[in-house]
């Protein structure tokens, strides 16, 4: 898509955005927490108040991995009880509620040890952390399943990626103040609070875009309130309730829902397992979020100033700014991917590009610093700087975004809240893993680190080659088919190459797997062919969600 044309989109489209733009604003919470910590504990200021300047290599290396692992215990938290609230309260109320816990824990880590002993404080700011996770947790598990219910199809991918941009603007936002608190701001107290009172402005700006937004067309539905559902539908698309897309698309998720509405949680999660193409769309989810913790870009978020300087950049300034344009660049290169690549390319293809860029720099990087362990420049120091810039890049062109988008619309509509709430709750869990162990990682195998996150990035990769069928394209209802039959021929007829594999052997098309259940369905119900013959004359596809 050229740049005359994604104006024009966004244009047609900028109520569809604005929704989107607005509840991606809960993912700078996260990356705002990412870069923060990371920065904060590099500050003399901060080792002095809490006592850290005093500890040894080994137990500074542990409280590191617990400040900051902590906030994600919260998360994996909120996910677990976001699913139960969402299902009865809704979307839009949840995503409110959660940016007000997540104001109420980044306040408290802002004046914690106003008047209390180093202990006290330290375990209050332990509390705050654990609390504002619990927010962040919710809006991470609610925003990209939020955003896909809402979006038309020809943009979904698109908007369910702004969840990792805006992630990516926070972690930026974020590491520029921690370089400005460094350079500009006194050793004092105040020098570690700036940055952590600044973190409360995205909170704030959340839960205002927020109030608005209206309700997920799909859980209306699913509470039977189908005017509503309508109202939403012709709102992100700019069209009229009466609008025949609409319409058919309303009738669409009410069919996709009939015999399944007011299901609980627990039935949702018994029901995972109630066919075969059911367990492997509830599956792929949080294998993806799995892999997408596992490629090692948390570690380098995190800990970005220790890993530049174990490259050569020496100095606590110097590493915040390195640290900085590393966020820079991937804000850039995210943005890019949004724009042009999540709806030209496609999921699988950016996943592809992404991994296996990821898993050399990753190599690289641990190669490197086996056969040179020292922190003096070299030229190949140049080398492996610039390589945890390309790594940024490779990680916002796939495994960054494409999750988001790739979880949110594999999961099966009656059980996208199970499904979803175990994908995020395998995210944060192994989101707590990594930052807790990488310290320590960092610490006793060094460069062993970085081999084993290149490593898995070529697993993820093969894993997306032989096993991930393209959903680009398809209307959430549709995507059923691509798991029903032909699964790993699809998914190589959409790989590069992927035919080589193949021989003669072709998947049954979509279209024809759509005509056949509906002749299916002929006897028992007339008039639902009827409303999925009239879809053929409705000009504008890219209106159907």
């Amino acid at each position: 898509m050229g740049c005359k044309n994604a104006l024009a989109d966004i244009s047609r489209y900028r109520n569809a955005y604005t929704l989107a733009l607005a509840a991606s604003m809960g993912s700078i919470f996260y990356g705002w927490d990412i870069g923060l910590m990371g920065g904060v504990l590099t500050l003399k200021s901060f080792q002095q108040a809490f006592g850290i300047d005093k500890m040894s290599a080994s137990a500074k290396a542990n409280f590191n991995g617990n400040i900051v692992s902590i906030m994600q215990a919260g998360c994996f938290f909120g996910v677990m009880c976001t699913s139960l609230v969402s299902s009865r309260f809704g979307r839009k109320r949840c995503l409110i509620a959660s940016g007000i816990v997540y104001l109420i824990g980044s306040l408290v880590q802002a004046i914690v040890g106003m008047g209390s002993s180093q202990v006290v404080a330290l375990r209050v700011f332990y509390f705050s952390r654990f609390f504002a996770g619990i927010g962040v947790g919710m809006v991470s598990a609610l925003a990209p399943s939020y955003i896909s219910e809402c979006m038309p199809r020809h943009i979904r991918g698109r908007c369910t990626c702004i969840v990792q941009f805006s992630n990516n603007i926070g972690m930026m936002l974020s590491f520029w103040v921690n370089y400005s608190a460094s350079v500009n701001m006194a050793s004092t107290d105040m020098q570690w609070r700036m940055p952590l009172l600044i973190q409360l402005i995205p909170g704030v700006l959340f839960v205002l875009f927020m109030l608005p937004q209206p309700e997920s067309p799909r859980w209306l539905v699913e509470k039977e309130r189908y005017d509503d559902a309508a109202a939403t539908l012709a709102y992100v698309s700019r069209t009229s309730v009466n609008d025949p897309a609409v319409l058919l698309t309303v009738e669409e998720i009410k069919a996709d829902y009939f015999g399944r509405t007011k299901i609980s949680l627990l039935a949702q999660f018994r029901m995972m397992g109630e066919s075969r193409t059911t367990a492997i769309r509830c599956l792929i989810p949080p294998i993806v979020t799995f892999f997408q913790q596992w490629n090692g870009t948390n570690a380098i978020n995190y800990y970005s100033p220790q890993i530049f300087a174990s490259l050569g950049i020496t100095g606590t300034s110097s590493g915040l700014f390195a640290t900085g344009i590393y966020g820079l660049v991937k804000v850039i290169a995210v943005g890019l991917t949004i724009a042009f690549a999540a709806e030209t390319w496609g999921r699988k293809m950016c996943l592809l590009v992404g991994g296996l860029g990821q898993g050399l720099m990753m190599l690289w990087i641990g190669g490197f610093s086996a056969i040179h362990p020292q922190s003096t420049i070299v030229p190949a120091s140049y080398v492996s700087i610039i390589a945890v810039y390309f790594y940024a890049i490779f990680f916002c062109v796939g495994w960054g975004p494409l999750p988001w988008a790739v979880a949110s619309e594999i999961a099966p509509n009656h059980l996208r809240t199970a499904t979803l709430t175990v994908a995020v709750g395998v995210n944060w869990l192994f989101s707590f893993t990594i930052s807790r162990i990488t310290p320590v990682l960092l610490e006793k195998i060094t460069y062993g680190t970085f081999l084993l996150f290149g490593t898995l990035c070529m697993i993820m990769t093969v894993w997306v080659y032989f096993f991930l069928p393209e959903t680009r394209g398809y209307a959430l209802e549709d995507i059923k088919y691509l798991f029903e039959k032909d699964m790993m021929v699809r998914a190589l007829e959409d790989a590069p190459g992927g035919r080589f594999f193949l021989g003669g052997r072709r998947s049954t098309p979509v279209e024809e797997m759509r005509r056949a259940e509906n002749a299916g369905m002929r006897d028992s119900d007339s008039s639902d062919i009827a409303r999925k013959e009239e879809s053929e004359f409705i000009e504008d596809a890219d209106l159907k969600i």
